[in-house]
């Protein structure tokens, strides 16, 4: 039987999926307020939306310096991190999966984990937005960005190599190991409509829709490769 915890974390990892994919935006939004950000409104489909968006919320992106709006709205993808990584947590725990099946958990497991790290270190340790210099914040960019980099990369390919593995083990329901499996192109159509930290939805979702039936349901059943591996 799940836990009540386990049922707290699915409803935390469906809510803050919805969290991520629109405060998200808004970091987005915010990032294309900075120097270094503005080139990323040379994609068409960026421009599409975030240029009228701007206009429509620029209370919300004038309030105080671009930089500073950029690691305070990027905050929100710490939680947002955790959330999915916790309930990716749940989920393994009780597939109780053998074989190349908890090899590819373990893989994605450890890119989700790192990524939470890379998150907090990308905006929870910044408050100036100033990343040049000898000063604290910068030499905190530095380590972040060494651990952001192989975070992201694992995550990728840990999410695609766990989708392609449950829908081999015909996981059920099907929708979230779909998105894992396309993991990799989704995150790069995803980048050329908005800015990185979006790129994460699918395994967002992913673990969303599974939080969401674990909140609903008894429980998360471990099957035969031969059996559909579903809530009951």
């Amino acid at each position: 039987m799940l836990t009540g915890r386990d049922r707290q974390i699915g409803r935390f990892a469906w809510l803050m999926a919805w969290v991520g994919l629109v405060v998200g935006q808004l970091h987005a939004l915010a990032r294309f307020e900075t120097a270094d950000g503005k080139e990323d409104l040379e994609l068409p489909l960026t421009a599409a939306w975030a240029e009228p968006a701007a206009d429509a919320l620029r209370p919300l992106l004038d309030w105080a310096d671009p930089d500073i709006l950029y690691v305070t709205y990027g905050k929100i993808w710490f939680p947002v991190f955790v959330a999915f990584t916790l309930c990716a947590f749940v989920v393994y725990r009780r597939r109780q999966a053998q074989g190349f099946e908890k090899i590819a958990w373990r893989f994605a497991l450890t890119g989700y984990t790192i990524a939470c790290v890379g998150v907090f270190l990308d905006y929870w340790t910044q408050w100036t937005g100033n990343y040049e210099g000898d000063g604290i914040e910068a030499t905190l960019f530095t380590v972040a960005f060494a651990v952001t980099v192989p975070g992201l990369l694992l995550t990728l390919l840990g999410s695609t190599v766990l989708g392609i593995t449950l829908l081999a083990k015909r996981f059920r329901p099907v929708a979230p190991a779909l998105l894992l499996a396309l993991m990799i192109p989704l995150a790069i159509g995803i980048l050329q409509v908005t800015s990185l930290g979006s790129a994460a939805l699918p395994v967002m979702f992913a673990f969303g829709l599974l939080g969401r039936r674990i909140a609903r349901t008894a429980e998360l059943t471990h099957a035969d490769p031969a059996q559909v591996a579903q809530t009951a």
